[in-house]
């Protein structure tokens, strides 16, 4: 039931889904996210490229959706030269993904910058270039449309050319959907942009710094930390608001 709907908007809208997903790697539990149900191969390629499990395709043996009335999980295996790789992630409890990790900000950031390196300097971008960025994202946005309750990420190339898009009801889940979908093309050096509906929180900087993505742009404002990791990993953030308009918070030197 509506009480007072505007007037040409009647109809309720549709509710956003949001079910569990278990990622299970190696065949054993390591981690439960959040989701809308959809795109489960590139989410946990994001996620796995995101967590550092992954750096490359080639680091996978296999990838697979199983559904069940229950539950769904997708099961990832990694290549025995990768397992060897990264066996102190492969260790580790399983987790609900959530937002808040227990670290003080400057441990957060000490600890990011020394498994991630800093970004090169290219390329630049201009503010007519994001603006049009901004129009191709609004314009997808199918499963907001319906709901009005999902995030959505965007990958573009220095020539604002669309190569994926992730829709969620979690913005981390979007992220992870749009960059798994490069990835698993074996296309994620060709993205330079992301763009996000949603707020800008470190993660999605340490997300798009794991993809070799160095410009960030939101349509929300960024945190503290997110300013200060982005800085030190020489990334380009900014948001792009109807009302305030365009704020460049670090990386001024790729806008034209």
């Amino acid at each position: 039931m509506r009480l007072s709907p505007p007037e040409g908007d009647e109809a309720p809208r549709e509710l956003v889904e949001e079910e569990p997903l278990s990622i299970i790697v190696q065949g054993k539990p390591y981690a439960v996210v959040m989701r809308t149900p959809g795109d489960e191969r590139a989410h946990v390629a994001g996620f796995g490229l995101a967590e550092g499990l992954l750096d490359r395709p080639a680091d996978i043996h296999h990838i697979s959706l199983c559904e069940r009335e229950e539950t769904s999980f997708v099961a990832l295996t990694l290549t025995e030269e990768r397992r060897a790789q990264v066996p102190e992630l492969l260790e580790r409890k399983s987790f609900l993904s959530q937002t808040s990790c227990g670290l003080c900000g400057k441990q957060v950031v000490e600890d990011l910058t020394q498994k991630v390196s800093p970004l090169g300097d290219g390329p630049t971008i201009t503010a007519a270039g994001m603006a049009e960025c901004v129009r191709a994202l609004c314009a997808r946005q199918a499963m907001y449309s319906s709901t009005r309750a999902s995030h959505a990420a965007c990958l573009f190339d220095a020539e604002y050319r669309l190569l994926a898009l992730g829709e969620d009801v979690g913005r981390h889940n979007a992220v992870d959907k749009a960059v798994g979908q490069l990835f698993l093309r074996d296309e994620l050096a060709r993205a330079q942009i992301l763009l996000a509906s949603s707020r800008i929180s470190y993660e999605l900087v340490q997300k798009a710094a794991r993809a070799r993505v160095p410009i960030v742009i939101a349509l929300s404002h960024p945190t503290s930390l997110a300013v200060e990791l982005a800085g030190k990993l020489n990334m380009t953030v900014v948001t792009i608001r109807e009302r305030t308009g365009t704020t460049v918070y670090c990386g001024g030197h790729r806008i034209r």
